[in-house]
């Protein structure tokens, strides 16, 4: 989990290891505190996850406003409970988003769209539920995730908690978060006097006053930490056991679906690869070994989309040359998260490389046929299949025909290994998606309709109903599938194999 931490840090714009940080800062007070040893247990949870539904409310911020990692980038001290702190804020990040002439429509823009992006709290909070509970979370620890926004003062998001109400391991990791990010972005001295600020606003008096009694203690061993990475992974106080197969696949396909909710343009992608190339790893004859690696790397090999802002990946427009290097970068990401972890570092090397070609024409690396191996060739045709039979916002799909065909156009040119793109193609129509039979065939195509994105009234047009009556049935459908927000219907799709292209399943 530290490396979903890396995750999380580079979808928030945030430094990486700020989650670590945050994580052994938490640690430090919460036993200062005197939490027992189930509460040190949830505050070392919380505190390493908190961002992780993050990525919920990216492709609305960023239509809303802009490149949300600049915005993510500038929020970290933010009171948004403070009007004139908002109305700067705004004001200043249109300066930063875009240029002169167009800064009054970007400023109507967020205005109009400030209470869709306020309703995204929701989204948030459930998909961190639903991703901690795919990555082994007890339900306490489920219930410190969906309560990181709350406020002291109960003006937070949701809204549904205030003062002790928030369990005690959320209210250090709130405690923690303001005041590592404060010192990084201000100094240690405008740290305590912004957290002694928010005492009894935002933050819990107690543990705002735990904090300052022992701030030394707690705040200055961060700076001379050797290293984060091991600092955490001692801290943590239940012993780490080693995971079944199943628990290990669990926690990277939500991985994976932490990176596709970035952009709902990409929504299925990753999963979807994954069972393609763990597939084609079968029909290539390689070992058990390497067709669970080939596969687990499909999961997490777009891990580092969360990098590059979600407009660049649902933009329908052709890309510049600033976003074109952004997007040639993320492979370079994904390497960068995954590789600080002993256990996921043989997972990096292959996913990392699911752009490479056998020419040197792919990136980042450049590297050619000798530095790669089956695993990143099966991975890097998998991939490349599977791209072409989704829509993308610049594209329709190609039919399942007209990719194989540029499989083999790609092979002809020496670009994917000949035997790869084999394997892939020989596993198409082996990996079908599941199916649930708490809905009806209505309900399932309402339902992956609004997990693929697009407003109400484009969903009303697609399905040939009104938008009332969409949003009767998704009503209808959260209840039976156990969530109450569109994203949360979402990753019930993407948990149960539901958004899988027509042509993968046969």
């Amino acid at each position: 989990m530290a490396a979903m931490s890396l995750a999380c840090d580079t979808a928030m714009a945030l430094p990486l290891e700020t989650g670590l940080a945050i994580c052994l800062a938490a640690m430090r007070l919460a036993r200062s505190a005197g939490l027992d040893d189930g509460e040190l247990s949830r505050t070392y949870a919380v505190s390493l996850l908190e961002h992780i539904g993050c990525t919920a409310s990216s492709s609305d911020n960023a239509a809303v406003m802009g490149d949300e990692l600049v915005l993510r980038e500038h929020t970290p001290l933010l009171d948004l409970t403070d009007p004139r702190a908002m109305v700067r804020f705004m004001f200043a990040h249109t300066a930063r988003v875009s240029t002169l002439p167009g800064r009054p429509m970007a400023m109507a823009r967020m205005v109009v769209g400030a209470g869709r992006i306020a309703a995204n709290s929701e989204e948030v909070c459930e998909a961190g539920r639903m991703l901690g509970a795919r990555c082994g979370y007890d339900p306490q620890c489920l219930a410190d995730l969906e309560a990181v926004y709350e406020r002291w003062d109960g003006s937070g998001t949701p809204g549904r908690l205030a003062g002790d109400q928030i369990p005690v391991p959320v209210q250090v990791a709130q405690v923690a978060t303001l005041t590592v990010n404060a010192e990084r972005m201000l100094g240690a001295q405008a740290a305590v006097e912004l957290v002694r600020a928010r005492r009894g606003r935002a933050l819990s008096p107690a543990i705002v006053d735990v904090l300052l009694d022992n701030l030394d203690e707690i705040l200055r061993p961060l700076s001379a930490t050797e290293s984060l990475w091991e600092a955490v992974l001692a801290a943590d106080p239940v012993p780490a056991a080693t995971p079944a197969p199943a628990d290990i696949d669990s926690a990277l396909a939500a991985m994976a679906d932490f990176a596709d909710l970035h952009a709902s343009s990409l929504v299925g992608h990753s999963s979807g690869v994954a069972r393609l190339a763990g597939a084609a790893a079968e029909a290539y004859g390689l070992p058990a070994a390497e067709v669970d690696l080939v596969r687990r790397s499909g999961y997490v090999h777009d891990l580092g989309r969360v990098a590059v802002s979600a407009g660049v990946w649902n933009s329908a427009k052709p890309l510049t040359a600033e976003q074109r290097e952004q997007v040639r970068m993320h492979p370079y990401y994904t390497q960068r998260v995954l590789g600080r972890s002993p256990y996921l570092r043989s997972l990096s090397e292959v996913a990392s490389c699911h752009h490479e070609r056998l020419d040197g024409s792919g990136y980042f690396r450049g590297a050619t046929g000798q530095a790669l191996g089956a695993p990143a060739r099966i991975l890097a045709a998998a991939d490349a299949y599977h791209t072409k039979i989704e829509d993308r916002p610049h594209r329709a799909a190609l039919a399942p025909q007209d990719a194989a065909a540029h499989l083999r156009a790609e092979a002809d040119g020496g670009r994917l290994d000949r035997l790869a793109v084999d394997a892939v193609l020989a596993a198409v129509g082996s990996t079908r998606p599941g199916a649930d039979s708490r809905l009806t065939a209505r309900e399932l195509e309402i339902l992956v309709a609004a997990a693929r994105g697009g407003s109400m009234r484009q969903l009303a047009k697609q399905l040939g109903i009104a938008p009332k009556t969409v949003d009767g049935h998704l009503q209808r459908i959260y209840p039976k599938i156990g969530v109450s927000t569109r994203t949360g219907a979402t990753l019930f799709a993407l948990e149960h194999g539901l958004l899988q292209p027509s042509a993968v399943s046969g």
